[in-house]
């Protein structure tokens, strides 16, 4: 019997990207996968997805197609470059782009990609980091067009807990932004504060149990206290270059809205 569940393709198989393609072989979807350096795709292959040579060909064994890449240039470069995603695309078709990229560019790329092949594009960058792609508990942030949310969410489930829409294409973009920019002030101040007991004599690796429950607690003091207090940094879970990636991209953001930013800075203190 055929299977009903949409052919998935994956370009990107990285930190977030090689575990989110495992929970989607393990729900059972079909997945093609493709990677610059194809030696990563291996474990994939071996629990039973099948690989090819170029982002073009994801597109002729995949009704939805999943970037989860490095930052702005490399997207551009996947869909547009030679043997792309553009060459290979066809209208009906849906780009979910996992990765986290400038807004503006985002609806340059997806006014360009539907225009030239009729495949429609949803931004959909996640939070969680790999321990929530390998757990499926990502939160995944949305946007672009109702319906085609609405005709792949089941697949996004398989990935997050939570699905949300936030409005047109580049809308999810910017709501990531967001996001980093409440992780990186936490994550600074966090290590600030585990400097701190530790100059003053106080055991830091205490702190988050300390204040677990407290109004100053939260998942990153959780997860980064512990491992900032006992100087652990491996296996890596994260890159601070992409942090700082995001945290570019929302400098860019109209001044208008920067300003807004400042004074509702300045009203709290």
């Amino acid at each position: 019997m055929m299977s009903t569940l949409p052919s998935l393709g994956f370009a990107g198989i990285g930190l977030m990207g090689l575990p989110m393609c495992r929970r989607l072989l393990a729900a059972g979807y079909p997945l093609t996968v493709w990677n610059r350096n194809p030696a990563k795709c291996a474990p994939l292959v071996e629990a039973g997805a099948r690989q090819v040579l170029t982002p073009a060909e994801l597109c002729r064994h995949a009704d939805v197609l999943m970037l989860c890449l490095a930052d702005t240039a490399v997207v551009r470069e996947v869909v547009f470059g030679a043997a792309g995603v553009a060459e290979g695309a066809k209208s009906g078709q849906l780009l979910v782009d996992f990765s986290s990229l400038e807004p503006t560019a985002t609806r340059e790329m997806a006014a360009e990609l539907v225009s030239k092949t009729g495949m429609g594009w949803l931004d959909a960058p996640v939070s969680g980091g790999v321990v929530g792609a390998e757990v499926g508990s990502l939160a995944i942030m949305v946007g672009g067009d109702a319906a085609d949310l609405a005709r792949i969410k089941p697949v996004l489930l398989s990935l997050g807990q939570r699905v949300t829409h936030m409005g047109a294409v580049g809308a999810g973009q910017v709501t990531k932004a967001c996001n980093q920019m409440i992780v990186a002030c936490n994550a600074l101040v966090i290590a600030e504060v585990v400097a701190l007991a530790e100059r003053s004599g106080v055991d830091a690796s205490l702190i988050a149990e300390a204040l677990a429950g407290g109004f100053a607690d939260s998942k990153p003091l959780q997860i980064l206290a512990p491992q900032m207090a006992e100087s652990r940094f491996e296996p890596v879970k994260w890159h601070v270059r992409t942090l700082l990636k995001d945290l570019d991209t929302a400098v860019k953001f109209p001044a208008s809205r920067v300003r807004r930013l400042r004074s509702a800075v300045w009203q709290h203190n």
